[in-house]
C-alpha cells in the first residue's frame, strides 16, 4: 500500500487551521483554568491511549514549565498512576478508575480537563460526573463529532475530523495554546 504524504499533510494543515475556530472556546476554557489555579486549586487530566499523553503532557507542562520561569501550578495526570490505575480497575472497573481518583483529590473549584478523540470512553463520561458532583469546572477535548461526551462539559473544544492522529494533533495544539495564555496570567 503505498501512503501519500502529500495528501497526509493536507489534511493534517486543514484540521489544524480548524483551530482558528475555536479561538473563544480556547481562551474561555484557559481562563477557567487560570482561574482554578489563581483560587489555590489545582487541574487534573485524564485521557486514553495517545490522549493519556496528551493529559501528561499538559500535567507536567503545569508543574514543571512550558517556556518561562513561573512558580509551579498543581496539576496532577489521573493516567499517570499505574498502582492506582491498576488497583482501582481490579477492585472495581476500568470505567472508575479516574472517576475514583476524582472522588479522592478533586475539590471544589478544582478543574478538569479530558482529552478524548471519540468521547465516548466510559471512563470520561464517569470522570466529567465525578467532577461534577464535586463541583469541579470541566474542559472536555474532544474529537470526531464530540460522542457521547459532547454537552457534558463546561468548556468543550471539538475537533471535527474522523482521524484520531489530526485530532491528537490539533489537541496538541490547543494545549500548548491553554499554556501559553496560563503562564502570561500566571506571571
Amino acid at each position: 500500500m503505498q501512503v501519500n504524504l502529500t495528501d497526509l499533510i493536507t489534511d493534517a494543515s486543514r484540521v489544524i487551521a480548524s483551530v482558528l475556530n475555536h479561538e473563544a472556546s480556547i481562551r474561555a476554557s484557559a481562563d477557567a483554568m487560570t482561574r482554578a489555579l489563581r483560587a489555590g486549586g489545582k487541574i487534573l487530566t485524564a485521557g486514553n491511549g495517545g490522549s493519556a499523553a496528551d493529559a501528561m503532557h499538559l500535567a507536567e507542562e503545569l508543574v514543571g514549565r512550558y517556556k518561562g520561569n513561573r512558580r509551579a501550578l498543581a496539576a496532577v495526570a489521573l493516567n499517570s498512576d499505574a498502582t492506582a490505575l491498576t488497583c482501582i480497575a481490579n477492585d472495581f472497573s476500568f470505567d472508575e478508575i479516574f472517576s475514583r481518583q476524582i472522588e479522592a483529590l478533586g475539590r471544589k473549584g478544582d478543574a478538569l480537563v479530558v482529552f478524548s478523540t471519540s468521547g465516548n470512553s466510559a471512563n470520561i463520561l464517569n470522570a466529567l460526573d465525578a467532577a461534577k458532583r464535586s463541583g469541579m469546572v470541566t474542559v472536555a477535548m474532544l474529537g470526531k463529532n464530540g460522542g457521547k461526551a459532547a454537552g457534558r462539559a463546561d468548556h468543550e473544544i471539538i475537533i471535527a475530523s474522523p482521524d484520531g492522529a489530526r485530532v491528537q494533533e490539533a489537541h496538541t495544539l490547543i494545549l500548548h495554546l491553554w499554556l501559553e495564555l496560563i503562564e502570561a496570567a500566571m506571571k
